[in-house]
């Protein structure tokens, strides 16, 4: 059984979906979703999930399987994910992992830390916690607690505020240690690596594009549904970007020309967040882009043969 798997990282609106089908057409290969909003089965378009015709062309896994309504974590995915290379290993099929999740790929490459479980009547007190003071004082109560966590987890992330807090408060240590203590379940793989370097100007003209292309595809009747299953506000789904601002439009606080400029501005600063992250946590990956489609197709090509 060979083990070479492909990932292909990149910012959003990069091309990272269109390449991976190409590219496994050339090598036979097989998709998995390395997305943490593509996993989702209520968001297809805001999430900018492949498209039903692109998903017949060849095999793609993990991908709007995930209920809005359960919590899904890193941990859960690369769950998934080993057990889909696998199979595709055993097809005699080579994975491609693609996605714009930095903690997807880090998983793969340097492994999940085997952080003990802590009980849920623990962890809803934390969540009880974060709710009553808010996120700002929650993050500063998080910063006391685990000094560690400083310019490593955004103040804004709710999420792994609330797990780094758990996790230092029942374990007495930092996450970031349990994190040296972590190695890759795939040390042994020949992995190759890619990430879709697109140069600043192209990128903010395909996010533009994208989201037109979003409201032609009726993203709004998307978040109506959405927004009607009314989950907690806690969960992943809600930060997907366009749910807060569309909701703002249907309440008629907003104006849809204000809305396409306020998604414009965050997934611009989101595609950013993520070049900065491949700087930071990709420095041995191949970082590769072309003008031309074809080019580029043959430069990944080269680099994973």
């Amino acid at each position: 059984m060979s083990n070479k798997i492909i990932l292909i990282a990149g910012p959003t609106a990069s091309g990272k979906s269109k390449l991976a089908i190409e590219i496994a057409k050339n090598i036979k290969g097989e998709i998995i979703n390395a997305d943490s909003m593509q996993v989702y089965k209520e968001f297809s378009i805001l999430s900018s999930r492949p498209s039903n015709t692109d998903l017949r062309k060849v095999k793609h896994h993990l991908y709007g399987f995930q209920p809005v309504k359960k919590y899904f974590s890193t941990g859960a995915w690369l769950k998934l994910a080993k057990k889909q290379i696998i199979q595709c290993l055993k097809n005699k099929k080579i994975p491609i992992l693609v996605g714009g999740t930095g903690l997807y790929f880090e998983a793969i490459t340097k492994g999940m830390s085997k952080i003990p479980n802590t009980d849920f009547k623990a962890r809803d007190k934390i969540r009880e916690l974060q709710k009553k003071v808010g996120q700002k004082k929650f993050y500063d109560l998080l910063l006391e607690l685990d000094p560690l966590v400083k310019n490593k987890i955004n103040s804004s992330d709710t999420q792994r505020s609330i797990r780094a807090y758990e996790v230092k408060k029942f374990t007495k240590k930092s996450i970031f240690e349990w994190y040296k203590l972590t190695k890759s379940e795939f040390k042994n793989f020949q992995i190759s690596k890619i990430f879709i370097d697109v140069p600043r100007e192209k990128l903010l003209k395909s996010i533009s594009n994208r989201a037109e292309q979003m409201f032609r595809n009726d993203c709004v009747e998307e978040v109506k549904h959405f927004l009607d299953l009314n989950i907690d506000s806690s969960l992943s789904a809600n930060k997907i970007i366009g749910v807060k601002e569309i909701k703002d439009l249907l309440s008629g606080t907003s104006s849809l020309l204000k809305v396409k400029e306020i998604i414009n501005i965050k997934t611009r600063q989101y595609a950013k967040r993520q070049v900065t992250w491949a700087r930071g946590h990709m420095s041995d990956w191949n970082k590769l882009y072309s003008n031309s489609f074809s080019s580029l197709l043959k430069k990944i090509l080269k680099v994973t043969s």
